[in-house]
């Protein structure tokens, strides 16, 4: 199972479920989005790649990766476009944007699946970094190598599903993640989890941090992020 999530964005509903379910079989955290304004309100830099289609309403797809390459944070994300239209000049103009790689409809699934393998092969080579050691907000420093937490210097004993949780988090300050993603990832080894163990460990784990436990909130349907100020 990897990590790499993908946004795919299309006005095809049918279109985007299929891909979605499929990718999702090939292990990835896949969204959808179904127009352009919609996946404009995401936060497109917390994704790995985009499948983008290009004919769409207002914001076309060529439109959209226009505004993204002009932002720092979205500049570097990868694009595949996926398009009806394959004249030769279409093509030009999506690879002129910055895509890294062009698919016309209709494709098949397995083609879709080696290109997203490769340009996500490719792009995380170039941009592949370590993993950071200590993650900070403020006086709370969290420590992944010797998997301790302190604040203001004093270490703060925290269960390793505790500890866990806030690593999820503090990596991804202003992520909202559901019940389901936390099951799926602090307790991944474990059979039948109650969605309301994740609410008592959250619930401990804004106690033991103090000041910062307001920092983890909670978005009502949706689940859990860290926010800072």
């Amino acid at each position: 199972m990897n990590e790499y999530r993908i946004l795919v964005v299309d006005d095809e509903e049918d279109l985007c479920e299929i891909l979605k379910f499929n990718l999702e079989n090939e292990g990835y955290e896949v969204d959808t989005a179904n127009s352009a304004e919609e996946a404009m309100k995401m936060n497109i830099a917390a994704y790995d790649l985009l499948l983008l289609d290009v004919m769409m309403g207002e914001i076309s797809g060529f439109k959209m990766a226009s505004m993204l390459k002009k932002e720092k944070k979205t500049e570097k994300v990868p694009i595949i476009f996926i398009t009806a239209k394959d004249t030769e000049n279409d093509t030009v103009t999506g690879f002129n944007l910055g895509a890294d790689d062009y698919i016309s409809k209709p494709f098949s699934l397995r083609e879709v699946s080696a290109r997203v393998k490769a340009v996500l092969r490719r792009t995380h080579q170039e941009v592949s970094v370590e993993e950071p050691q200590q993650l900070e907000y403020r006086s709370l420093v969290l420590d992944v190598a010797k998997k301790k937490v302190c604040i203001d210097g004093a270490e703060v004993p925290l269960t390793k599903k505790e500890f866990e949780i806030l690593l999820l988090l503090l990596k991804n300050k202003g992520r909202v993640f559901s019940r389901e993603d936390i099951l799926a990832r602090v307790w991944s080894d474990e059979v039948y989890v109650l969605d309301r163990t994740i609410d008592v460990n959250i619930t401990r784990l804004r106690k033991k941090i103090g000041e910062y436990g307001k920092c983890i909130v909670t978005r009502l349907g949706y689940g859990y992020c860290f926010e800072t100020e």
